[in-house]
């Protein structure tokens, strides 16, 4: 018996599970970055990191605040009075001021269409802790969540990995846009009750993560009226909601309960939020889950001390989110340059023929690279990523790592980066389509041999390449793990 086996069985099996899905392409991308990051003086060759959405694009007006406000901050000579009141403060509802501003946030971000009430926000370390915390509330181990596909591929650690539950994917394909159907929720529902699976609740990303787009008033209805129907819970992320760029305007659940005509379980539907995407304050680990249902809302509270958002935090933002002339200049600047980011980057796909899904708000681009597969297969979509990653130095990741159904769509991250860095990432881009689409047929047919390898032989490719003793350890001691950041 080996050492490490041997420090497993001292070991609890929730700590020691595989449920954390840290061996998947999505974070063995984030590895293949942090062993060799891209800095455009000191290593210009390295990998460039299109694999985390975060939003870095409105850091100028963070900053240009902070400035003016010096009050906002316990930690300087115009805020410190307040030092003594804030580091003792230790209730889990937060600050009356905090939550008060958060509600007024995510009324603004909706464009005024809905008001949230603060006696219903529940805080929590970033969405990752508030998914976590609303599945505690809902589930027990062993029961089951539907999902759509594609979805987050940290879904598996946020919503299964502690709490004992698992995901059942509801398939859906490009060919209706994928569409989350009525006929597919209940193809997965029906076969998860012959399995005798506990089906608790539906989960959906709006806007989605990873396609970029917001779901329409007739599908939310249609999934509203189906977990109404099954007496399952809905619980709906909508940590991209001020992503939004363009049209068709944004709709969240919460305008939906309020307009349908029948009676509607409202304390079924649950709302998860956080400031990682809207802010880009990921660091910041403001998570919240807003429920319609009381006993949740007072069972998540109790949870939440395992995960609060600290006071320091709570009292800066109450300041920064109760500034509407500030906030209603944020969301309109925000959503007039992440336009910009997804322009640029969808003229350049179309300059070198590759199509991208069309999309309206997120991060992120869903880029279809089905071309470039000389087989529609999985294990063809692996190889396109090692050499994706290990040649072009771009960190994308992979459609199987968010579920997708058919091989060949990529995310490719696009507000994490200053604008010079987006220019070497588009000119790599440029040059790897290019070289590609004019290879020789012989070429083409030589690496269309090579793609016979079998799926398991090219994930141990990848993983020894990417794992290789230079490379980093997921369990290392990194001070910035890729493994727990908000995505």
């Amino acid at each position: 018996m080996d050492l490490g086996s041997k420090t497993n069985q001292l070991l609890s099996k929730i700590a020691t599970n595989d449920k954390h899905g840290e061996n998947s392409p999505y974070f063995d991308g984030w590895k293949a970055y942090d062993n060799n990051p891209f800095h455009p003086s000191k290593n210009p060759n390295g990998v460039i990191q299109m694999g985390l959405a975060e939003n870095q694009l409105c850091f100028d007006l963070i900053e240009e605040w902070i400035k003016n406000n010096p009050k906002a901050s316990i930690c300087t000579l115009e805020g410190v009075h307040k030092f003594r009141d804030i580091a003792n403060f230790q209730d889990y509802h937060g600050l009356p001021e905090f939550r008060n501003a958060l509600a007024n946030f995510m009324s603004k971000v909706r464009g005024g269409n809905v008001r949230f009430d603060p006696n219903r926000i529940v805080m929590s370390g970033g969405a990752t802790g508030a998914n976590e915390v609303i599945m505690f509330c809902l589930a027990d181990p062993g029961d089951a969540f539907l999902v759509p596909t594609p979805y987050y591929p940290a879904f598996l650690r946020d919503l299964c990995w502690r709490t004992g539950l698992q995901l059942i994917p509801v398939e859906c394909d490009s060919s209706n846009n994928f569409k989350i159907t009525r006929e597919a929720l209940e193809k997965a529902y029906n076969k998860a009750k012959e399995d005798n699976i506990n089906v608790k609740g539906l989960i959906i990303t709006n806007p989605s993560n990873p396609l970029g787009t917001t779901l329409d008033r007739e599908t939310l209805k249609s999934l509203i009226t189906f977990i109404n129907e099954n007496n399952i819970h809905l619980v709906c992320d909508e940590i991209y909601a001020a992503t939004v760029f363009s049209s068709p305007s944004y709709v969240s659940v919460s305008e939906l309960i309020q307009e349908m005509d029948q009676p509607c379980k409202k304390d079924l539907i649950h709302i998860i939020y956080s400031l990682s995407k809207d802010m880009g304050f990921p660091g910041f680990r403001v998570g919240i889950v807003y429920s319609f249902n009381d006993e949740v809302v007072n069972c998540g509270r109790k949870m939440s001390s395992f995960g609060l958002v600290s006071s320091q935090t709570q009292h800066m933002l109450a300041s920064m989110l109760s500034d509407d002339s500030f906030v209603d200049k944020f969301l309109a600047e925000s959503k007039k340059r992440l336009a910009k980011r997804h322009n640029i980057f969808s003229k350049v796909l179309e300059e070198v023929n590759i199509t991208k899904f069309p999309s309206n708000a997120g991060l992120f681009c869903w880029m279809n690279l089905k071309s470039l597969l000389k087989e529609q297969t999985f294990e063809a979509e692996m190889m396109l990523w090692h050499m994706i990653i290990n040649e072009v130095k771009l960190n994308v990741s992979p459609g199987s790592s968010f579920n997708c159904s058919e091989p060949g769509w990529f995310r490719v991250c696009f507000a994490n980066m200053d604008d010079e860095t987006v220019e070497v990432a588009l000119t790599r881009i440029r040059t790897f389509i290019g070289k590609e689409t004019k290879k020789p047929e012989m070429q083409v047919k030589s690496w269309q041999r090579n793609l016979q390898l079998s799926f398991s032989s090219i994930r141990r490719f990848v993983h020894e390449t990417i794992m290789s003793p230079h490379m980093m350890s997921p369990h290392s001691p990194i001070p910035q793990s890729p493994l727990v950041k908000a995505t």
